[in-house]
């Protein structure tokens, strides 16, 4: 009995963290589920569990929501890449270069504090309602955290070892590809899960002003009809999306990085 129970209990410990995550969430929705058999609600201001489970199969086997998420992963992802594109190598000259540094920081910081939100609508009107639009609001919202992360793991470097590259003759193009962008990876790590959630937020805004697909689109459209089951099943579709990117880079840290992780 005890050799049956050991491999039972590791497992247990292992993922005890996902487990008790899981759990959690399915006690949200039980008891989301259970107020409506006390409370009456009106369906078209609130739903329940069992109706968006209903709304979400329909929306599957219509191939609609499929077919959405694959028009917002577009830009998702377009600008996703460009942002870790312009943003790592600005962050490292911003974080090693002291004037740069000095001189665009105030810049950075008052764009990154801002409402970009707020500019979309300006957006898609100078580069229109497909693609293009959609991926620069992306990008101006996923941008910022690898510039400012880069620059924080940058200023971070040891200068011992930048100090031992010259001595050996290397050159200013050494520093950075041998010393400065490798000591900066698990800041650009980091910076991915801040960015990520700003880049889902960028595509939902630029859905939301202008554009006829989309889960931004979908999400909009279904609550302007009134279809409160399949809006809230898009939108958790949305938050699991998220969930699943946030925490397949926090994995692809601890495999990197072990030694950066706490328990």
């Amino acid at each position: 009995m005890a050799a049956q129970d050991l491999p039972h209990a590791s497992f247990i410990e292992r993922y005890r963290n996902a487990v008790l995550g899981g759990l959690a969430v399915l006690l949200f929705f039980v008891a989301w589920q259970a107020l409506f058999l006390i409370v009456p609600f009106n369906p078209l201001f609130i739903t329940k569990p069992s109706l968006i489970a209903t709304g979400y199969v329909d929306l599957l086997e219509s191939g609609d929501l499929l077919h959405d998420l694959a028009v917002s992963a577009v830009p998702f992802f377009l600008g996703l890449f460009a942002a870790v594109i312009v943003g790592v190598p600005l962050g490292i000259v911003m974080g090693w270069r002291v004037r740069i540094g000095y001189a665009l920081d105030p810049l950075m910081t008052v764009f990154y504090a801002s409402p970009l939100v707020a500019l979309a609508p300006l957006l898609v009107i100078f580069f229109g309602v497909g693609t293009a639009g959609k991926t620069i609001i992306v990008f101006s919202l996923a941008v910022f955290p690898f510039i400012f992360n880069v620059s924080s793991g940058v200023r971070a470097v040891d200068r011992l070892l930048v100090n031992v590259v010259r001595s050996l003759g290397g050159r200013e193009r050494d520093i950075y590809l041998k010393i400065l962008f490798p000591s900066v990876l698990p800041y650009i790590v980091a910076g991915a899960r801040i960015a990520v959630g700003r880049a889902l937020i960028g595509v939902l805004v630029g859905e939301f002003f202008a554009a006829s697909e989309g889960i931004g689109h979908a999400i909009s459209r279904f609550g302007d009809i009134f279809a409160i089951d399949r809006m809230f099943a898009c939108i958790l579709t949305v938050m699991v999306i998220a969930v699943v990117l946030t925490e397949g880079i926090r994995w692809a840290e601890r495999a990197a990085f072990p030694w950066r992780v706490g328990r």
